[in-house]
């Protein structure tokens, strides 16, 4: 991935924008698929721009975002050990499971004493809300200690 600062000729309006690559850049340029997000001009230019370089001024911000990364982890772990304590697994199963335990518990007015959770794709997590079935997806950090 690179990150281009670009330039409006119409406008003037400056935005930065990632690309896949340089020849990617050059591609969608080529094909006049970039455009202003301030005027919708096609007129778009690449301007200089300086790598982001680390010296002993800006070593302290890694060190911060390091942290932050370190917290965010850290709660993420205890989400996962709080739902791996409390729901049952149901591997890749789980839009299957989700649709039995709802239709179940409509037909039969029957909850069950633990909720689930597995894998499931987007698209089945979107069938399963408008089923009106509640789901919900998180951020899953696999355990690499073993």
């Amino acid at each position: 991935m690179i990150k281009y600062k670009l330039l409006c000729k119409n406008c003037n309006t400056s935005f930065d924008s990632w690309f896949a690559s340089s020849r990617e850049y050059e591609k969608l340029k080529k094909k006049n698929f970039l455009n202003c997000n301030n005027c919708n001009s096609k007129s778009i230019e690449k301007t200089l721009m300086a790598p982001k370089l680390l010296n002993r001024s800006n070593i302290g911000d890694n060190k911060q975002s390091n942290l932050n990364l370190k917290k965010i982890r850290k709660k993420i772990n205890e989400y996962q050990n709080f739902i791996k304590n409390n729901f049952e697994y149901v591997g890749k199963n789980f839009a299957y499971e989700a649709r039995s335990i709802h239709y179940k518990d409509k037909n039969k007015d029957k909850k069950m004493k633990k909720g689930i959770y597995g894998t499931a794709s987007n698209d089945d997590i979107k069938e399963l809300r408008e089923e009106g079935i509640n789901a919900e997806t998180i951020p899953w950090i696999e355990d690499r200690n073993n």
